[in-house]
């Protein structure tokens, strides 16, 4: 299969690359800075463009047989609109050139419902801090870029994950179209269901969970990486 990945250069864009790429995929590596991308392989192509220049994104999608979206920011104060532009982007491009397979990533609060068996702290507190104080501006550019997807006529998948987290093999990790148990998500198990999902279809026209429940850190750890470390997807 011939796949575009999005956001190639963040740590989740690397890890779909990898992936991708040792399933045996054609992947085609989407950049601003091609020459940072740390990924070598036989069947990789890296070409540079920006989701916010439609005529380069048209030129990565055309003749792809799927589209993985794993773009990203870090939090901040400003306006974020990489995740709608490059959504509306994409989709025209996919339209045009008759690519129908869509997956992308936003975030688990996005379901609007608290995590089930989530203590009372977390759920009036801590999750509501982060997403009206530090991550206000990217999860309100997520609903667009959702809404983006959800109204065009192409076979979408948006993944839902939690709070994202290294590690280095994938786990028995969980999926579902509804908020699961538990808070974060590693980035090894995001890539490996993005690729998944984009090869096999499942889960068209969905919402998607995914929750890892293995070895995950603490919610002071993970805030503490995202206020020093890095932040993107």
């Amino acid at each position: 299969m011939d796949v575009v990945v999005f956001g190639a250069n963040g740590p989740t864009g690397r890890l779909v690359v990898e992936r991708a790429s040792a399933e045996g995929h054609t992947v085609t590596a989407v950049t601003r800075n091609p020459e940072a991308f740390p990924v070598r392989g036989p069947r990789l192509r890296v070409v540079e463009a920006d989701v916010h220049d439609p005529a380069a994104v048209e030129r990565a999608v055309a003749g792809q047989d799927a589209v993985i979206s794993a773009l990203g920011v870090p939090y901040g104060k400003d306006p974020v609109t990489v995740y709608s532009g490059g959504a509306t982007h994409i989709t025209q491009a996919m339209t045009k050139h008759g690519v129908r397979r869509l997956v992308a990533v936003s975030s688990t609060v996005l379901f609007g419902t608290p995590a089930p068996g989530e203590n009372l702290l977390f759920r009036k507190v801590l999750e509501p801090a982060v997403m009206r104080f530090m991550g206000r501006t990217v999860y309100e550019d997520m609903r667009r870029m959702e809404a983006v997807v959800r109204d065009t006529g192409l076979d979408w998948t948006v993944l839902r994950p939690g709070g994202l987290f290294d590690t280095d093999t994938v786990s028995d990790y969980r999926v579902g179209t509804a908020r699961l148990p538990g808070r974060y998500t590693a980035r090894v198990d995001l890539a490996c269901e993005l690729v998944r999902q984009a090869v096999d279809d499942r889960h068209v026209r969905a919402f998607v969970d995914i929750r890892t429940t293995e070895n995950t850190p603490t919610f002071l750890q993970l805030i503490r990486k995202e206020a020093v470390g890095d932040k993107q997807r």
